[in-house]
Protein backbone atom coordinates (compact mmCIF):
# COMPACT_ATOMS: atom_id res chain seq x y z
CA UNK A 1 0.00 0.00 0.00
CA UNK A 2 1.43 2.75 -0.97
CA UNK A 3 2.63 5.73 1.33
CA UNK A 4 -0.30 8.81 2.11
CA UNK A 5 0.73 12.27 1.61
CA UNK A 6 2.80 13.73 4.38
CA UNK A 7 1.02 16.55 6.20
CA UNK A 8 3.18 20.18 5.23
CA UNK A 9 2.85 21.46 8.88
CA UNK A 10 2.85 20.60 12.53
CA UNK A 11 4.11 17.00 14.29
CA UNK A 12 3.41 14.80 11.35
CA UNK A 13 5.91 17.16 9.29
CA UNK A 14 9.67 17.84 9.01
CA UNK A 15 9.76 20.98 10.22
CA UNK A 16 12.01 22.08 12.59
CA UNK A 17 12.60 25.73 13.99
CA UNK A 18 14.81 27.56 11.94
CA UNK A 19 13.84 30.53 13.98
CA UNK A 20 11.27 31.51 16.83
CA UNK A 21 9.22 34.41 17.20
CA UNK A 22 8.41 35.49 21.03
CA UNK A 23 5.33 37.72 22.15
CA UNK A 24 6.44 40.71 23.85
CA UNK A 25 5.89 40.88 27.97
CA UNK A 26 7.02 43.94 30.38
CA UNK A 27 9.57 42.01 32.34
CA UNK A 28 8.75 43.12 35.79
CA UNK A 29 11.88 44.18 38.13
CA UNK A 30 10.40 41.20 40.43
CA UNK A 31 8.24 38.27 40.12
CA UNK A 32 5.26 38.46 42.69
CA UNK A 33 4.61 35.01 42.91
CA UNK A 34 2.22 35.62 46.29
CA UNK A 35 -0.12 37.96 43.93
CA UNK A 36 -0.73 35.55 41.38
CA UNK A 37 -2.62 32.88 44.10
CA UNK A 38 -5.90 35.00 43.51
CA UNK A 39 -5.53 34.80 39.75
CA UNK A 40 -4.37 31.13 39.22
CA UNK A 41 -6.93 28.32 38.99
CA UNK A 42 -5.93 24.99 40.05
CA UNK A 43 -6.20 23.56 36.40
CA UNK A 44 -3.74 26.64 35.86
CA UNK A 45 -1.15 25.02 38.13
CA UNK A 46 -2.28 22.02 36.21
CA UNK A 47 -0.86 23.47 32.94
CA UNK A 48 2.63 24.55 34.76
CA UNK A 49 3.18 21.15 35.77
CA UNK A 50 2.33 19.58 32.72
CA UNK A 51 4.72 22.23 30.80
CA UNK A 52 6.99 20.79 33.12
CA UNK A 53 6.49 17.06 32.24
CA UNK A 54 6.08 17.82 28.69
CA UNK A 55 8.41 20.41 27.99
CA UNK A 56 6.22 21.69 24.83
CA UNK A 57 2.53 21.69 23.93
CA UNK A 58 0.69 23.66 21.10
CA UNK A 59 -2.17 25.96 21.24
CA UNK A 60 -4.30 22.70 19.61
CA UNK A 61 -2.90 20.12 22.27
CA UNK A 62 -3.32 22.60 25.51
CA UNK A 63 -7.41 22.87 23.82
CA UNK A 64 -7.91 19.61 23.04
CA UNK A 65 -6.78 18.58 27.11
CA UNK A 66 -8.80 21.07 28.42
CA UNK A 67 -11.78 20.44 26.91
CA UNK A 68 -12.42 24.36 26.45
CA UNK A 69 -13.09 26.17 23.12
CA UNK A 70 -10.07 27.79 21.28
CA UNK A 71 -10.58 31.18 21.69
CA UNK A 72 -11.00 30.43 25.44
CA UNK A 73 -8.03 28.77 25.81
CA UNK A 74 -6.04 31.31 23.69
CA UNK A 75 -7.31 34.27 25.78
CA UNK A 76 -6.40 32.18 29.09
CA UNK A 77 -2.72 31.61 27.57
CA UNK A 78 -2.55 35.24 26.97
CA UNK A 79 -3.15 35.79 30.64
CA UNK A 80 -1.01 33.75 31.38
CA UNK A 81 1.73 34.79 28.98
CA UNK A 82 1.42 38.11 30.53
CA UNK A 83 1.87 36.97 34.14
CA UNK A 84 4.81 34.94 33.05
CA UNK A 85 3.33 31.42 33.69
CA UNK A 86 3.85 30.56 30.50
CA UNK A 87 6.54 31.42 27.63
CA UNK A 88 5.65 30.98 24.03
CA UNK A 89 6.91 31.06 20.38
CA UNK A 90 6.22 30.59 16.97
CA UNK A 91 9.06 28.18 15.08
CA UNK A 92 9.65 29.57 11.04
CA UNK A 93 8.12 26.52 9.66
CA UNK A 94 9.04 26.04 5.46
CA UNK A 95 5.59 26.60 4.41
CA UNK A 96 2.25 28.11 6.43
CA UNK A 97 2.10 29.35 9.70
CA UNK A 98 3.01 26.89 12.91
CA UNK A 99 0.93 27.29 16.03
CA UNK A 100 1.96 28.74 19.19
CA UNK A 101 4.17 26.80 21.01
CA UNK A 102 3.52 26.94 24.93
CA UNK A 103 6.55 26.45 27.29
CA UNK A 104 6.54 27.26 31.39
CA UNK A 105 7.40 30.04 32.42
CA UNK A 106 9.38 32.03 35.30
CA UNK A 107 6.70 32.56 37.37
CA UNK A 108 5.32 29.15 36.24
CA UNK A 109 8.73 27.51 37.19
CA UNK A 110 8.68 29.71 40.55
CA UNK A 111 5.07 28.81 41.56
CA UNK A 112 5.85 24.73 41.06
CA UNK A 113 9.19 25.43 42.98
CA UNK A 114 7.16 27.11 45.73
CA UNK A 115 3.79 24.47 45.81
CA UNK A 116 6.97 21.93 45.94
CA UNK A 117 9.24 23.51 48.86
CA UNK A 118 12.22 23.43 46.94
CA UNK A 119 14.39 26.14 45.29
CA UNK A 120 13.74 27.25 41.78
CA UNK A 121 17.05 25.06 40.76
CA UNK A 122 15.03 22.22 41.18
CA UNK A 123 13.26 22.56 38.62
CA UNK A 124 15.72 22.71 36.14
CA UNK A 125 14.05 25.82 34.32
CA UNK A 126 16.62 28.75 32.97
CA UNK A 127 16.18 31.99 31.29
CA UNK A 128 17.47 30.11 28.36
CA UNK A 129 14.91 27.04 28.31
CA UNK A 130 12.45 28.86 26.00
CA UNK A 131 15.00 29.41 23.37
CA UNK A 132 16.61 26.05 23.64
CA UNK A 133 13.16 24.33 23.08
CA UNK A 134 12.36 26.65 19.83
CA UNK A 135 15.82 25.66 18.64
CA UNK A 136 15.68 22.16 19.27
CA UNK A 137 16.34 19.61 16.30
CA UNK A 138 14.43 17.44 18.34
CA UNK A 139 11.27 19.75 18.85
CA UNK A 140 9.23 18.11 15.62
CA UNK A 141 9.70 14.28 17.08
CA UNK A 142 8.85 15.99 21.18
CA UNK A 143 5.70 17.60 19.54
CA UNK A 144 5.02 14.34 17.81
CA UNK A 145 5.10 12.43 20.83
CA UNK A 146 2.75 14.81 22.87
CA UNK A 147 0.27 14.84 19.79
CA UNK A 148 -0.34 11.02 20.21
CA UNK A 149 -0.76 11.23 24.09
CA UNK A 150 -2.72 14.52 24.17
CA UNK A 151 -5.39 12.42 20.91
CA UNK A 152 -5.03 9.94 24.07
CA UNK A 153 -6.21 11.68 27.15
CA UNK A 154 -8.19 13.90 25.02
CA UNK A 155 -10.78 10.52 24.36
CA UNK A 156 -11.84 10.18 27.77
CA UNK A 157 -14.02 13.45 27.26
CA UNK A 158 -16.35 11.82 24.69
CA UNK A 159 -16.00 8.37 25.88
CA UNK A 160 -15.66 9.15 29.82
CA UNK A 161 -14.92 4.96 30.50
CA UNK A 162 -11.83 5.24 28.33
CA UNK A 163 -8.91 7.01 29.90
CA UNK A 164 -5.43 7.84 30.03
CA UNK A 165 -4.35 6.95 33.35
CA UNK A 166 -0.99 7.81 33.54
CA UNK A 167 1.34 9.74 30.75
CA UNK A 168 5.13 9.81 31.83
CA UNK A 169 7.42 12.50 29.44
CA UNK A 170 10.52 10.89 28.35
CA UNK A 171 12.50 12.73 30.92
CA UNK A 172 10.60 10.85 33.69
CA UNK A 173 11.41 7.48 32.02
CA UNK A 174 14.80 8.34 32.01
CA UNK A 175 15.02 8.87 35.33
CA UNK A 176 13.62 5.68 36.57
CA UNK A 177 14.68 3.33 33.60
CA UNK A 178 17.76 5.51 32.01
CA UNK A 179 20.03 2.89 32.88
CA UNK A 180 18.56 0.52 30.87
CA UNK A 181 15.46 2.05 28.43
CA UNK A 182 14.69 5.39 27.38
CA UNK A 183 11.38 4.92 25.65
CA UNK A 184 9.74 9.05 24.23
CA UNK A 185 7.17 8.46 26.71
CA UNK A 186 5.08 5.79 29.11
CA UNK A 187 1.25 5.30 29.34
CA UNK A 188 -1.27 3.40 30.93
CA UNK A 189 -4.33 2.84 28.41
CA UNK A 190 -7.80 1.45 30.29
CA UNK A 191 -11.08 0.98 28.63
CA UNK A 192 -12.79 -0.74 31.19
CA UNK A 193 -11.54 -3.84 32.42
CA UNK A 194 -8.57 -3.58 30.01
CA UNK A 195 -5.23 -1.82 30.90
CA UNK A 196 -2.30 -1.46 28.20
CA UNK A 197 0.62 -0.35 29.99
CA UNK A 198 2.86 0.54 26.93
CA UNK A 199 6.26 2.15 26.16
CA UNK A 200 6.30 4.83 23.24
CA UNK A 201 8.90 4.90 20.45
CA UNK A 202 7.96 7.77 18.30
CA UNK A 203 9.72 7.48 14.99
CA UNK A 204 10.60 10.66 12.60
CA UNK A 205 12.64 8.36 10.25
CA UNK A 206 15.99 10.03 11.17
CA UNK A 207 17.75 6.77 12.57
CA UNK A 208 19.04 3.94 10.66
CA UNK A 209 16.55 0.83 11.22
CA UNK A 210 19.81 -0.95 12.76
CA UNK A 211 19.31 1.59 15.79
CA UNK A 212 15.91 1.09 16.18
CA UNK A 213 16.50 -2.87 16.23
CA UNK A 214 19.45 -2.19 18.75
CA UNK A 215 16.55 -0.54 21.34
CA UNK A 216 14.09 -4.16 21.32
CA UNK A 217 17.48 -5.74 23.23
CA UNK A 218 17.35 -3.31 26.07
CA UNK A 219 13.29 -3.37 25.94
CA UNK A 220 14.11 -7.22 26.42
CA UNK A 221 16.81 -6.67 29.30
CA UNK A 222 14.47 -4.45 30.97
CA UNK A 223 11.91 -7.43 30.90
CA UNK A 224 14.42 -9.75 32.20
CA UNK A 225 15.78 -7.15 35.07
CA UNK A 226 12.25 -6.23 36.42
CA UNK A 227 10.11 -8.97 35.66
CA UNK A 228 6.89 -6.60 34.31
CA UNK A 229 6.33 -6.75 30.55
CA UNK A 230 4.47 -3.35 29.16
CA UNK A 231 4.12 -3.10 25.64
CA UNK A 232 6.13 -1.72 23.26
CA UNK A 233 4.65 0.43 20.51
CA UNK A 234 6.21 1.94 17.89
CA UNK A 235 4.62 4.58 15.98
CA UNK A 236 6.22 6.34 12.75
CA UNK A 237 5.17 9.14 10.43
CA UNK A 238 4.59 6.95 7.25
CA UNK A 239 3.30 3.48 6.18
CA UNK A 240 6.51 3.17 3.80
CA UNK A 241 8.80 3.21 7.06
CA UNK A 242 6.36 1.42 9.16
CA UNK A 243 6.55 -1.46 6.87
CA UNK A 244 10.56 -1.13 6.39
CA UNK A 245 10.24 -1.32 10.75
CA UNK A 246 8.40 -3.87 10.35
CA UNK A 247 10.50 -6.08 8.31
CA UNK A 248 13.32 -5.52 10.07
CA UNK A 249 11.73 -5.53 13.54
CA UNK A 250 9.79 -9.25 13.46
CA UNK A 251 12.40 -11.49 13.50
CA UNK A 252 14.17 -9.83 16.86
CA UNK A 253 10.79 -9.11 18.27
CA UNK A 254 9.78 -12.88 17.84
CA UNK A 255 12.94 -14.31 19.46
CA UNK A 256 12.84 -11.73 22.30
CA UNK A 257 9.34 -12.65 22.75
CA UNK A 258 8.93 -8.85 22.85
CA UNK A 259 5.41 -7.67 22.55
CA UNK A 260 5.49 -5.30 19.88
CA UNK A 261 2.72 -3.03 17.50
CA UNK A 262 3.76 -0.65 14.88
CA UNK A 263 1.34 1.98 12.95
CA UNK A 264 2.25 5.15 11.39
CA UNK A 265 0.50 8.49 10.74
CA UNK A 266 -1.33 7.67 7.72
CA UNK A 267 -3.80 5.95 9.60
CA UNK A 268 -3.51 7.57 13.09
CA UNK A 269 -4.15 11.08 12.48
CA UNK A 270 -6.04 12.11 15.25
CA UNK A 271 -7.51 8.86 16.52
CA UNK A 272 -4.28 6.76 17.59
CA UNK A 273 -6.72 4.44 19.86
CA UNK A 274 -8.59 3.08 16.60
CA UNK A 275 -8.25 0.14 14.59
CA UNK A 276 -4.71 1.13 13.58
CA UNK A 277 -1.95 -0.86 15.28
CA UNK A 278 -0.34 -4.21 13.62
CA UNK A 279 1.02 -6.46 16.13
CA UNK A 280 4.98 -7.74 15.26
CA UNK A 281 3.87 -11.47 13.58
CA UNK A 282 3.77 -12.78 10.11
CA UNK A 283 -0.51 -13.11 10.03
CA UNK A 284 -1.14 -10.01 12.51
CA UNK A 285 -3.86 -7.55 11.35
CA UNK A 286 -4.56 -3.60 12.49
CA UNK A 287 -6.57 -3.88 16.01
CA UNK A 288 -7.11 -1.28 18.39
CA UNK A 289 -5.13 -0.48 21.63
CA UNK A 290 -8.50 -1.80 23.74
CA UNK A 291 -7.99 -5.38 21.60
CA UNK A 292 -3.69 -5.46 22.46
CA UNK A 293 -4.09 -6.89 26.28
CA UNK A 294 -6.43 -9.40 24.18
CA UNK A 295 -3.77 -10.68 22.17
CA UNK A 296 -0.91 -10.47 24.80
CA UNK A 297 -2.06 -11.82 27.83
CA UNK A 298 0.64 -11.76 29.63
CA UNK A 299 1.68 -7.55 30.04
CA UNK A 300 1.83 -6.44 32.93
CA UNK A 301 2.61 -2.72 34.15
CA UNK A 302 6.15 -1.48 34.12
CA UNK A 303 8.11 -1.95 37.83
CA UNK A 304 9.58 1.08 38.96
CA UNK A 305 6.32 3.26 39.25
CA UNK A 306 5.70 3.38 43.02
CA UNK A 307 7.03 6.89 44.61
CA UNK A 308 10.58 6.69 46.90
CA UNK A 309 11.91 8.90 49.09
CA UNK A 310 13.76 10.76 46.26
CA UNK A 311 10.89 11.58 44.85
CA UNK A 312 9.65 15.28 44.93
CA UNK A 313 6.13 16.58 44.09
CA UNK A 314 7.94 17.74 40.80
CA UNK A 315 9.09 14.29 39.80
CA UNK A 316 5.55 12.11 40.56
CA UNK A 317 3.41 11.89 37.65
CA UNK A 318 0.92 14.66 36.40
CA UNK A 319 -2.61 13.95 35.66
CA UNK A 320 -2.97 13.76 32.16
CA UNK A 321 -6.24 15.73 32.30
CA UNK A 322 -6.88 18.61 33.90
CA UNK A 323 -8.80 19.18 37.45
CA UNK A 324 -12.80 19.64 36.60
CA UNK A 325 -13.43 23.37 36.35
CA UNK A 326 -15.65 24.85 38.71
CA UNK A 327 -18.80 25.96 37.88
CA UNK A 328 -19.23 30.26 38.93
CA UNK A 329 -21.68 31.27 40.63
Amino acid sequence: MPSLPRPATGPGSRYTARAATTRPRPTPRHLNIAALTRRLTPRDLWLARMLHEHQVLTTDQITRLLHTGRRSAQRRLRTLHRCAVVDSFRPLTATGSAPEHYTLGPAGAALLAAHAGLDLAATGWRPTSTGRIAYSPWLGHDLGTNDVLTHLAAHHHEHPDIHLELWLSERSCARRWGDIIRPDAYAHWRDGEHLLPFFLEYDTGSQPLARVEAKLTGYAAFRTATGSTPALLIHTRTHSRDQAIRHRLTSAARELNLPVATTSADFTTDSPWGPWWTPLGPSSHRTTLTRLPVHWADLTPAAGLAPTDADTALTLPVPPLPPTEEPTS
